[in-house]
């Protein structure tokens, strides 16, 4: 990024980023952590609602995102005293400073897809995880 006329960069955590959005990229990118982060906005969620909600993804993958967002500090994992153990993700307060990007973002989305596209009723992605775990 030029910055007064000098070619400037952010240095964090042993890495180089040539512009902010890069920064937020790096937290948020991928396929799914914006889709998880989305969930999250509104109230916590336990990791098997998590997996209902986001068709598509792994446990495997899902756990793997949620400890990502939780070592950033953008989301916390609780884990409550009951039997059995109950675990609930939520955003963090730091984390909770993205929902009015991610609002933004979606509703970009949203305009996008009403130009270019049709809303359609979406398949069950979830038969599948069903009948695996019958």
């Amino acid at each position: 990024m030029i910055i007064d006329g000098k070619e400037m960069a952010f240095e964090m955590e042993g890495r180089t980023f040539h512009c902010a959005l890069d920064v937020s990229m790096s937290f948020i990118g991928g396929k799914w952590k914006s889709v998880l982060l989305w969930y999250l906005r509104a109230e916590p969620k336990r990791f098997s609602e998590l997996n209902r909600l986001v068709p598509g993804i792994t446990e495997k993958m899902l756990s793997l995102q949620l400890k990502e967002l939780e070592a950033d500090g953008i989301i916390r994992r609780e884990v409550f005293a009951e039997v059995p153990p109950r675990v609930e993700y939520s955003f963090t307060e730091f984390g909770r400073t993205m929902i009015p990007m991610l609002e933004a973002i979606a509703n970009w989305g949203r305009q996008l897809a009403q130009r270019r596209g049709k809303m359609v009723e979406a398949p069950d992605q979830n038969k599948g995880k069903l009948e695996k775990t019958k």
